[in-house]
């Protein structure tokens, strides 16, 4: 992709929320931005990457493997959420497998080129890292009520049985 898309793609995605357009052109000029085939893998779950993934058009399954080839989703990924943003910050292992669904287009950053961008833009990186905190906590908020969803159908279903 051509940075001026880039730039489009990641003013409309919630990394760049409160930032001016120079910090988000500043961003376009270390992220590398690609559309994933179907079922196309993102990151392995059990490897280290360092890479920070946006979704800025499309859908990732957060998968983890079942054994004998086999895998479950977990959760699903939509435009606007984050991917790999805990191995981002942390450097470690991820404990999932992301893959597509459909064609989805990504913006991705590797921690190393982020980093080089403290010294000129400390602000940037600042309410970057906000916004990492912010959608994840909203990934989360938004995989605890599955949960309490799924478990109010589990004992429901086993109270009329």
């Amino acid at each position: 992709m051509g940075t001026e898309q880039d730039f489009e793609s990641l003013r409309r995605s919630s990394l760049s929320a409160n930032l001016s357009d120079e910090q988000v052109q500043a961003l376009a000029g270390i992220a590398y931005c690609r559309r994933l085939a179907d079922q196309e893998i993102l990151i392995q779950e059990g490897n280290i990457d360092n890479s920070l993934h946006v979704i800025t058009e499309g859908a990732i399954a957060v998968t983890r493997d079942m054994g004998k080839g086999e895998y479950t989703t977990i959760h699903v990924l939509r435009t606007g959420d984050l991917a790999g943003e805990m191995g981002f910050i942390s450097g470690q292992p991820h404990t999932a497998t992301l893959r597509s669904l459909g064609r989805t287009l990504v913006c991705s950053f590797e921690r190393e080129a982020f980093e080089s961008l403290l010294i000129e833009h400390p602000w940037l990186v600042y309410r970057v890292m906000q916004n990492i905190v912010k959608v994840s906590q909203d990934i989360l908020r938004r995989m605890n009520a599955q949960h309490v969803e799924l478990t109010k159908y589990v004992c429901s279903s086993h109270a009329l049985h």
